[in-house]
Parts: C-alpha cells; structure tokens; sequence
C-alpha cells in the first residue's frame, strides 16, 4: 500500500503567503489553450507573483522578465494537464482530508487554521481559491503516486546487484543537488535535439561565467522545481537517478557536471553538499495489524464507501466478528486472511493509513480511516522493536531501487503527456 510522498513543499514545509495580483476583470485574456480548457492572463500574473515572492525570499536573482513569464506559463500549462489527466480518472480528494491538509500547513506556519485563513486574505488571497489549489496539489501528488507506481518494477536480481554494489562501496553518503533539466519530446528529430542541447549548453556556458545556479534553472529548466532553484533536497546516493548518482560522485562540492543525457533530456547536476554515512540493518518498529478496506472506484463513490464502512462499523461495535467481516466485505488482498496484513514496518502503509495505525490502542478497533485507496477500519494486535537482518536490508534495497526510478519514471510520464496535449499559445495576441 505504500505511495510515493511526492506532496510539494508547500504541504511539507512553511509555505510563502505571496501577494496575489489582482487585474481588473476588462484586462483578462486567454493566453493559451490546453486541451479545451483556457489559461488566462488573470491565473498567469498570478501565478508569475507568486513566483517572483519565491524567487525574491529564496535570495535567487531574478530572470529576464519574459523568460520568467514563459516559464511559469509552461508550469501553468503542465499543471493542468496533470489536473485533466486525474479528473479524467475520477480521482477526488474529499473536504474532510483537504481540511485535514490545511491544518498541516497552517500549523507548520506555527498558525491556527483561522489564523492562517485571516493571514492569506490579509495579503490578497481569498480562501476559496487557496483552498482549491491546495486540493489540485495533493490530487497531482496522488496522480504521480498512481502512475510513478504503475510504471516500477524491482527484480530480485536488481536487489542482489545493489546490495553488493552498497557492500562493495562501503558507504551511504546523503547528496544535496541541485540541478536543470532541458526535456526532450518524445518523438523529437535531430534538428529540434539539436537546438534543445544548445539550450542546455548556453546554460552550461552562463554557469562557466559565474552566474548563479538557481537564476540558471529558474531561466532554463524544464524540471518542476525549476523556479525553486531546481533544488532536490537532500537524499542518500543510492536513491537519486541512476544517471545523477553516476556524475555525482565524481564532482567535489560547489562543481557542476557535464552535460547529461538521459531519455528525458539534457541534464546539469550541481553537487551542493555531501556527507557520509554507512549502509547497515537498524533496528525498527514493526505493527502486526488487520483491516477491512472499502475501495473507491468507478463504481463505489466516496459516500457509497464511507457509508458501508460506517455499517461494518456499527456490527463490530454490536459484537460482530472483524476477521468474518473482512472476508466477507474488503475489498484487499488480506481478505481472505480475515483482513491480517503480518508484520508492518514504518514506511510500507501511506502516511492516513500509519499515523491512524500508530495512534490505536491494542486491540482496539478504529473509528473509518480515509486514504487513497477507500475506507478502512483497522485493529492493532501487536507492536515490537526488531533488530535489523538480512531482510530488513533487501526491504530497505527495494525502497531504494523505487525512490531511485520514481522521478526518471515520472520525468517519462510527464514527458508522455505533455507530447500528446494540444496547446495552443495566445500570449503575443494582443
């Protein structure tokens, strides 16, 4: 059941309250179309504010104004084919978990949510809408979980190959990168290869000079954190890109790659900051739970879920038997073993499913738990502390494998979507 935690910064961290730009109603226009669906001049000077409050707190020099403009403008256009893409599979994110989401980020603002609320308004953002794009952020988070997952498998020969690889190192150094990303169309021809890699170079050559490294990306990258500096945080070396972990470990810290080719594109790694550590079994916390999931499909709406997993509910609370009832009603592959889903480590369940698991006293049964995949109900049998084995490295193998294919994965799916979109520019219209 584990998805990938790709939620943006800004469910993660303090997010920045930019000042909206508001123009009167008579100066909007479309500035371009995706798909059937229009972009206007209003959501993309909008959207370029917000980016400048970023750009100007991150101490990151500002681009050309018309550089800068192209690039939130293609942000906007990649956005809404993510948004498309998840409305045309039915994928929701209820009220109950959006204001859950809102809660998060007001209190990593150390707000109350009424206070965060009155914050955002007194800098220009009405509520409304910032409730709505942060319900377009964790459905596009989902969205890449869902096809990331789909597009990953790990072979037990490429586990074996990683951990001697890991042995013979020695080490698990943690890398902070960042980097620029010049993506290639799919079916794109030598001429149109060759003017991409020029772009990629041009970049290459400003940072030769001196220029600043975010001000680079933010001018020239593809990649989403373009106008966060194309900061990729800090990760183990064994759970970067194959591609970046290769060139990282040659660069001393403070030196940028050569150019880099991978099937997404042309690519510029910059090594921030390394530091060491070793790969060895730790000691974890495990869960021994079982659960009853109702799923939420095509089929089963959300309120179709919820209210039969509030009348699973009711018959256990009147003496019903859970293993009985999980046979009989969830929609999991547990099912069959009355819902017992063994052993858990920190990490397998996506995060609604673990924090709820974690919180429940033994053997005792949970109020209906929403997460990505339905409606649970969940009892805990047992915790224990295990100490690290053979095991614990090829699960901790496997997790390292999937983080380390999850971003060229999503770079190809992105890539897949953005080719076959119909996007049609009006920005010079006047």
């Amino acid at each position: 059941m584990k998805l990938f935690p790709f939620l943006t910064a800004l469910l993660l961290a303090a997010p920045v309250l930019a000042q909206g730009n508001r123009l009167p109603i008579e100066a909007d226009r479309v500035v371009a179309v995706v798909n059937n669906e229009a972009v206007t001049l209003y959501e993309l000077r909008t959207r370029l504010s917000s980016a400048e409050s970023n750009l100007r707190r991150q101490g990151t020099p500002m681009p050309p104004a018309d550089v800068l403009q192209r690039q939130v403008l293609e942000r906007i256009i990649v956005d809404r084919l993510q948004v498309q893409s998840a409305t045309e599979l039915g994928m929701k994110v209820a009220d109950s978990e959006l204001d859950t989401a809102l809660r998060r980020i007001a209190e990593n603002n150390k707000l109350t949510l009424e206070q965060f609320k009155q914050a955002l308004e007194k800098d220009g953002i009405p509520w409304a809408k910032f409730r709505e794009e942060i319900r377009q952020e964790i459905t596009v988070s989902r969205l890449r979980d869902r096809e990331v997952d789909s597009r990953i498998t790990i072979s037990e020969g490429e586990i074996d190959n990683y951990l001697s690889s890991a042995e013979a190192r020695g080490d698990n150094a943690e890398y902070l990168l960042s980097h620029i990303v010049v993506r290639l169309p799919e079916q794109a021809g030598p001429e149109q290869i060759a003017r991409l890699r020029s772009r990629i170079v041009e970049a290459q050559q400003r940072l030769q000079q001196g220029e600043d490294f975010a001000k680079v990306a933010a001018a020239y990258s593809d990649a989403p954190d373009a106008l966060s500096g194309g900061n990729l945080g800090v990760r183990p070396i064994d759970r970067l890109p194959t591609l970046y972990a290769d060139a990282a470990t040659k660069l001393q810290t403070g030196q940028v790659s050569d150019v880099l080719r991978s099937s997404a594109g042309f690519h510029l790694i910059k090594l921030v900051d390394k530091r060491g550590g070793k790969l060895a079994p730790k000691n974890r916390q495990q869960t021994h739970a079982r659960h009853i999931l109702i799923k939420i499909t095509e089929l089963i709406s959300d309120a179709e879920a919820k209210r039969k997993i509030d009348e699973i509910k009711a018959r256990l609370n009147n003496g019903g038997n859970f293993a009985e009832l999980a046979r009989q009603y969830s929609n999991d592959m547990s099912a069959s073993k009355g819902g017992d889903l063994g052993w858990l480590d920190q990490g397998m369940t996506v995060p609604e499913f673990e924090t709820a698991m974690n919180a429940l006293p033994l053997n005792t049964v949970s109020a209906p738990v929403k997460s990505p995949f339905g409606w649970h109900l969940i009892e805990v049998h047992e915790r224990r502390v295990k100490e690290g084995d053979q095991e614990q490295l090829r699960q901790t193998a496997r997790q390292a494998l999937r983080e380390r294919k999850a971003d060229e994965a999503y770079e190809d799916w992105l890539r897949q979507l953005r080719d076959r979109a119909y996007v049609e520019y009006r920005l010079e219209e006047r």
